[in-house]
């Protein structure tokens, strides 16, 4: 298993010559794919421990969410495990909101591609925004283990304690720091670590201007490396910070960065003051416009009504002098115009008729029919031509 745990620098035996890597398995192989794959998909990655464990942040709606990426000794051939940090409500997530149970990782295999995972994860972030969990104040992964997760060598990182924990009642604030003389045996951190990347407990710089809904924006002042005034202080001192929360925050109130952002508050809220009352000031000039506006869209629902009805009326007219219609009309006219020619003719063989009326009547009505069937007729034939020239090649 040296394969999944390698040396750090600075680690093992200096005296023994340096042995040549072994040829990787094919399951190596598949599991540095996997984590190439993540490292070109997200380029914000951050490797909390060589080939096990990664944390990728991302800010959505002013709330910075981590997601931590945990491969047991198998992968790809077993799940990997990923939760995010703090503990969020979301469809994808579990009920504790700390671990994601949608179907991509539930159903993983070989075959799937971890950063291609991670990518559809956020997106799904980005078109749904998630919540924050109540209570959400435990790191899932430093004082707790996942279940069905074997347990893991420790690396011998000072920043973190070993996994799985030794002491379950540990809090973070017991952990000392390294101003006051705190000491290990354990090897320096491998230079590999990207521990400087990290969101936690130092904001980053993405975090640091905060974007609001409106468009504006506010630059956190910057966080200094060191505070001299700390070093000043003997190690009791510091001690007494450390286990006395009151002498702890009146330390942090005089920092001039906490001053500076008060002062940047109380304008920023007198500014929202005056706005405010600059906007109570519209309200009237609002109200008569809305009412402007209201009126108008009543008169554009009127019109629009008798638009539609003359739109109607115009349709029937178009439809009743069209080529089709017409020639109809002409053929019904032509037929009672023929009727009635022959009813002049059958009144004059009865003897009801004289010849001078018969003859004016009978060629009247003949003539009539005889004209409208040649219009009928030219008009067939322009409705055919016009049907021809206008028929798709």
């Amino acid at each position: 298993m040296n394969w999944l745990f390698p040396l750090s620098k600075g680690g093992g035996s200096s005296s023994s010559p340096a042995a040549p890597l072994p040829a990787l398995t094919s399951l190596q192989q598949q599991k540095q794919r996997q984590i190439e794959s993540l490292r070109s998909a997200h380029s914000a990655i951050a490797e909390i421990q060589k080939d096990v464990e990664y944390r990728l942040p991302f800010t959505i709606n002013n709330l910075t969410i981590n997601i931590n990426i945990l491969l047991p000794p198998q992968f790809p051939q077993e799940k990997p495990v990923i939760s995010v940090f703090p503990p969020v409500r979301h469809h994808l997530m579990d009920k504790q909101g700390v671990y994601v149970a949608c179907p991509l990782i539930s159903n993983f295999t070989m075959h799937s591609d971890l950063g291609k995972i991670i990518q559809s994860l956020l997106d799904e972030f980005w078109k749904n925004p998630p919540v924050l969990a109540p209570n959400s104040t435990s790191f899932p992964y430093l004082y707790s283990k996942p279940g069905g997760m074997p347990p893991y060598t420790p690396q011998g990182f000072p920043f973190l304690p070993p996994y799985p924990p030794q002491e379950t009642n540990r809090s973070i604030a017991s952990v000392p720091v390294a101003e006051s003389g705190y000491t290990t045996d354990k090897p320096a951190a491998p230079s590999y670590g990207l521990i400087t990347d990290l969101p936690l407990p130092v904001p980053t710089t993405e975090a640091l201007l905060q974007v609001g809904q409106n468009g504006f924006s506010y630059k956190m002042p910057d966080v200094p490396d060191a505070f001299p005034e700390l070093s000043e202080l003997s190690i009791p001192q510091l001690t007494d910070m450390n286990e006395q929360e009151d002498i702890l925050l009146k330390q942090f109130v005089n920092l001039p960065q906490l001053k500076q952002i008060i002062v940047d508050k109380d304008h920023l809220v007198k500014s929202i003051e005056e706005l405010a009352k600059k906007n109570l000031l519209l309200e009237p000039s609002l109200e008569a416009k809305r009412q402007t506006v209201l009126d108008k869209y009543e008169h554009l629902t009127q019109m629009k009504a008798t638009f539609e009805k003359k739109m109607q009326r115009q349709h029937e007219l178009s439809e009743s002098c069209s080529p089709s219609a017409l020639q109809a009309r002409l053929k019904v006219a032509a037929h009672e115009a023929e009727e009635e020619s022959d009813t002049i003719a059958e009144d004059f063989l009865e003897g009801k008729m004289e010849i001078d009326d018969f003859l004016s009547n009978f060629m009247e009505k003949r003539t009539i029919c005889h004209c409208r069937r040649a219009k009928e007729e030219k008009l067939q034939q322009a409705i055919t031509m016009h049907s021809q020239f206008h028929a798709p090649l």
